[in-house]
């Protein structure tokens, strides 16, 4: 399954974005959820990830300013973006982590750009 983000767009440094991954419906809360981004030229990074076990990660660069959540009944990750600075500027994608396995389940990404 692939998984869509959306919520992305053209938006001022300071400003907020709430990006939204749907996820399958049956199996939605037996795996963890994952927000990479990729900017140009550079790799995919783990920006944030929501564990079944209840736990959060937050890379360096975004912590306090990033918060993951879900919404098991509506089968839906969010990532909301707050203080939002030029160098976030990426192509977001969210992926799925089944216990004991790795992150799967990337489709197409939504595109953030923050102007200075």
């Amino acid at each position: 399954v692939q998984l869509q983000a959306s919520g992305g767009g053209l938006v001022q440094a300071g400003d907020s974005l709430r990006l939204s991954c749907t996820g399958s419906g049956r199996t939605f809360t037996r795996y963890s959820m994952g927000w990479f981004r990729q900017a140009p030229g550079k790799e995919r990074d783990l920006v944030a990830a929501s564990w079944i076990s209840g736990g959060t990660y937050y890379a360096d660069s975004v912590k306090g300013r990033f918060t993951i959540s879900r919404d098991n009944d509506k089968n839906t990750a969010y990532l909301q973006m707050n203080s939002l600075k030029p160098e976030d500027s990426a192509v977001y994608s969210c992926a799925r982590r089944f216990p004991g396995r790795d992150w799967d389940g990337w489709g197409q990404g939504t595109l953030v750009t923050v102007s200075s």
